[in-house]
């Protein structure tokens, strides 16, 4: 069994998340929380750092599809 902790978000962000994943393969906030932090680490490890300029990205790319405030 897999054990779990409570990561916090704002609630207004955690209602645009709600609205976004209606009609996805996400069922819930925490699905897509898991998947994007889940990218995130793959992409770190396999190129074995993930420099500040990489993580701008990813921060431009979440902010573009509007999982982010920028």
């Amino acid at each position: 069994m897999t054990d779990y902790t409570t990561v916090s978000i704002p609630k207004d962000l955690a209602e645009r998340v709600e609205s976004t994943i209606e009609g996805t393969s996400f069922s819930s906030t925490s699905d897509l929380v898991r998947f994007l932090l889940r990218s995130i680490v793959i992409q770190h490890q396999r190129e074995g750092k993930l420099t500040e300029a990489q993580f701008e990205d990813i921060a431009e790319q979440l902010a573009d599809l509007g999982y982010l405030d920028r």
